[in-house]
């Protein structure tokens, strides 16, 4: 099988076992070369000019869209918005639609899971429109109970998130939360930063009615993120940020707004961004969802093998190594994530260590941080026994036995 490691420039310049896809995925040479290709040979403000050089700006922010389009099984391109990256999105959605049309004893839906970019602007919306905010609590596992669920009751008017979650790996149930939102008339929200890199997201199959991603968690440039909202909700919604190009007439006494999608895309847009996640959608095609749950699972698996071997160390989430998708939150005994973290960084063994950006989730589980191995298409076998290899030493190098 091949293997797709020697795709990515970097293991070859900065060579190590990188282990934080998570948080930022590594990129393949094709994305590179794609955007060092639109600044060498298209570079100009795209949708302004009538040049050769802004029309060929213009095409490629415009192919990328509607590539984004097909990858998501949206009904229309102009229900795809360009941002800078997830949390964008999700702010957009909380300031001009949830200010707009949440109102005083509406009920909003989200869980204790949530990354801060897909709670704090459910907390502001709440404390600003009077909303009551309700948090879900999971299981050890990451489920919820139909108890927990029964919560949503025909008082919600929106529900947030993450359709996978960043510290548990856990998969929520979209599809049927989107369901019961729908029944009161509400609408759902999903955070799908860690989703959207790893399996086939079908908006219309889902059922959401906006749904938010980063591009460099998915192989793209860092700067360019994707908020997919339905057409007639983004129809309704007033603009998030005004500026340039996102009019469509401006009078000393007011202003007109353009049409979708540029209605919520004030200002220099980033096409060398959209350019490059289009050169990323276009890659992780080639290899296939199939092959990469394939490469996670049986990563995932090794590492749980080696762990369960080890009494002082604790995994966070399902004892289902495939119900991780490829993120393995763990302790171990005595030693603080931020010294294994660093124990591993001497091997050149990159994780994440803290608090993963859901100090909320930290606090439910009684622990204060975590470490973090997240896994994606490029890791291999050798960069699952270098990370074990470097973990059965933590305990050792902070002075305890075996």
């Amino acid at each position: 099988m091949k293997e797709y490691k020697e795709d990515f420039p970097i293991f070859t310049k900065s060579p190590c076992v990188y282990l934080d896809s998570a948080a930022t995925a590594q990129r393949p040479a094709a994305v590179i070369e794609a955007e060092k290709r639109f600044y060498e040979t298209m570079n100009a403000n795209p949708l302004r000019g009538l040049y050769k050089l802004s029309i060929a700006a213009t095409d490629a922010y415009e192919e990328s869209r509607k590539c984004v389009k097909d990858f998501i099984n949206a009904a229309d391109e102009r229900e795809i918005i360009f941002t800078r990256n997830a949390s964008e999105s999700l702010n957009l959605v909380a300031y001009s639609f949830g200010l707009s049309f949440i109102h005083e004893g509406d009920e909003i839906v989200t869980t204790v899971m949530e990354h801060h970019s897909d709670m704090l602007p459910w907390q502001m919306v709440a404390e600003r429109t009077g909303a009551k905010l309700i948090y879900l609590e999971p299981e050890a596992d990451g489920t919820f109970t139909e108890a927990e669920l029964s919560k949503i009751t025909d008082r919600c008017r929106l529900i947030a998130i993450a359709q996978v979650s960043n510290v548990l790996g856990c998969v929520n149930p979209v599809k049927e939360l989107a369901d019961r939102v729908h029944k009161n008339g509400g609408v759902i929200v999903v955070d799908g930063a860690q989703s959207v890199p790893h399996m086939k997201v079908d908006v219309r199959e889902l059922g959401v009615d906006f749904l938010a991603f980063s591009g460099h968690k998915l192989m793209a440039p860092f700067g360019i993120g994707v908020l997919y909202g339905k057409r007639e909700l983004l129809e309704k919604m007033p603009p998030f940020l005004t500026g340039g190009e996102m009019i469509e007439y401006v009078r000393l006494d007011g202003a007109t707004w353009a049409e979708l999608p540029h209605k919520f895309e004030a200002g220099t847009v980033n096409p060398a961004g959209a350019y490059g996640l289009k050169a990323a959608i276009e890659y992780l095609q080639s290899v296939g969802f199939d092959r990469i749950r394939e490469i996670e699972d049986r990563l995932t698996a090794l590492v749980f093998d080696e762990f369960q071997k080890l009494p002082y160390i604790k995994i966070y989430g399902s004892p289902d190594p495939a119900k991780h998708t490829g993120i393995i939150a763990f302790t171990i005994d005595g030693v603080h994530p931020h010294d294994i973290a660093s124990i591993l960084d001497a091997d050149r063994v990159d994780i994440r260590a803290g608090h993963h950006c859901a100090q909320p989730l930290m606090d439910y589980l009684k622990v204060g941080n975590t470490a973090r191995a997240s896994l994606y298409l490029y890791n291999d076998e050798e960069d699952i026994r270098r990370f074990l290899e470097s973990i059965r030493k933590v305990r050792g190098i902070m002075g305890y036995g075996a």
